[in-house]
């Protein structure tokens, strides 16, 4: 991949970097030769983003050409959001406050360099910050205020306002962070750079390590390059064509602002944000069932001041469910008007709204996994021994789970497949797991959700490596459209 420096103007530029090409922003901009490039990785150091400044136009335009631009404008704008960097300040805080302590008045500005700074302690500080604001070169300025330590405004400095003195710890950091960047790139020509979001220390993950190098064989069959990356990857985002997350997903949570991040930036990503908001709320879903009359158990939300009618219209036992509740976490039965007042308190505690269910016991759940509203897969997730759940997390700290059954699509009722469908459909076009219940010849939606299980063994015991490659070649064909969309 090519790197460029785009800058005002280069006679005015006193940092020499080894293998960057640096060019004027007006060179850039009006000369045929670089809208015809390829593979670029830019990296915008103009004076000014300043909206529809030339600076503005050259992270505009390298989008545009498919380039790959340091800062996006989507960046540009994080900067100028008083927002966004409230929501950085309180996300960072604990280190923040720790890497402020030293600090004597009630101001202070720190000077980040490819997200680096003079100072040791705070690299870690200056790597979140540049992870968020992703501009070569920046100015954070902190505030205390009540005797805590506060993000007051983070801008892009110029090239020209670097202290001479600071210049060769800039150089040595740009060329890390370069060589970092050119050693990254694919070993080989591929058409499209794919990044995978784990998490190597989630002890749930949606894949296991052998599924996801099944994953990354299936995408390199395609001609894909291949990357794992982490929550600590997110300045990164721009590097790739498309995102497929196999870390576990919520709102409030990086895998979601990974997810928004690289939608925005143009990435085919799946999980989408959109999806993730949607799926992982169980209050969504069950509005979303009860507008659509889609069959499933009685159901009703309920708050601190209407949590007494569930004795009346559901009876006990029933489910209560914190509505972001994932692998049975958050979910429990109640056999009694007192374990329900007990446990909807502690609930209560993180959440204004709770789901509750009737309890439906089978010995079995139905998951039906959809990737662009056609089945993939379809599963019996058999209940932990001796327990209601799939999943029985037990005092010692462990997790006790059923055996599962993979059938060929065509071999499951044909009804739980068609209410899996219509029901997915509700979401959107992405990969989820939809499950269901089946009791008497009646079929039931429990929940649809993104970011599926899908691990070696299990979910792909029919199709095998084929079910890797449905799921990478969804992405390709995605990628290819927006492509195809951006030459129009």
């Amino acid at each position: 991949m090519q790197q460029l420096v785009v800058v005002n103007n280069p006679k005015n530029w006193s940092l020499q970097i080894p293998g960057v090409q640096v060019v004027s922003a007006k060179e850039y901009l009006t000369d045929e030769h670089f809208s015809t490039l390829g593979s670029v990785k830019l990296y915008n150091l103009c004076r000014s983003y300043r909206y529809q400044s030339t600076g503005y136009y050259v992270s505009l335009l390298a989008s545009a050409r498919g380039h790959k631009p340091i800062p996006s404008v989507l960046a540009i704008q994080d900067l100028k959001s008083q927002s966004i960097i409230r929501i950085v300040s309180e996300e960072l805080d604990r280190l923040i406050q720790s890497s402020m302590k030293p600090i004597q008045g009630d101001q202070f500005t720190l000077s980040i360099y490819f997200g680096k700074n003079l100072a040791k302690r705070y690299a870690r500080l200056c790597s979140r910050l540049f992870q968020h604001f992703q501009a070569p070169l920046l100015r954070a300025e902190f505030v205390r205020k009540d005797g805590e330590w506060l993000l007051k405004s983070i801008n892009h400095i110029a090239a020209n306002d670097i202290p001479k003195e600071h210049h060769p710890f800039v150089v040595e950091a740009a060329q890390d962070y370069f060589r970092k960047k050119s050693t990254a790139t694919s070993p080989r020509n591929s058409r499209y750079d794919l990044a995978i979001l784990v998490n190597p220390e989630e002890k749930m993950p949606p894949s296991d390590e052998k599924a996801i190098q099944r994953f990354i064989r299936a995408a390199e069959s395609l001609d894909f390059y291949v990357e794992l990356i982490t929550k600590d990857d997110y300045a990164r985002l721009n590097e790739f064509d498309a995102l497929f997350i196999r870390e576990t997903t919520s709102v409030n949570h990086h895998t979601y602002r990974l997810a928004r991040r690289a939608a925005a930036e143009g990435l085919v990503v799946i999980d989408d944000p959109e999806s993730i908001l949607k799926c992982t709320n169980k209050v969504y879903l069950a509005e979303l069932i009860k507008k659509h009359k889609i069959p499933a158990p009685k159901t009703l939300i309920i708050s601190p001041e209407n949590r007494g009618m569930v004795a009346e219209k559901l009876g006990f036992p029933c489910i209560i469910k914190q509505p972001d509740s994932s692998f049975s976490v958050g979910v429990v039965k109640v056999d009694n008007a007192s374990e329900f007042e007990l446990t909807t308190a502690q609930l209560f505690e993180n959440s204004d709204l709770l789901i509750v269910q009737e309890f439906i016991p089978t010995s079995f759940d139905w998951r039906v996994g959809i990737i662009n509203r056609k089945p993939v897969y379809v599963c019996r997730y058999y209940m932990a021994r001796k327990h209601w759940q799939i999943y029985e997390h037990a005092g010692d700290g462990k997790t006790h789970t059923g055996r599962v059954d993979t059938l060929p699509v065509d071999q499951a009722p044909a009804q739980v497949v068609e209410v899996a469908l219509k029901s997915a459909a509700f979401i959107g076009d992405g990969l989820y797991g939809v499950d269901l219940k089946e009791v008497n010849g009646q079929v039931y939606l429990i929940e649809i959700n993104d970011n599926p299980s899908i691990d070696s063994g299990c979910e792909d015991f029919v199709l095998k490596d084929e079910l890797y490659k449905i799921i990478m070649q969804e992405i390709l064909i995605r990628i290819e459209r927006k492509k195809e969309r951006s030459v129009k």
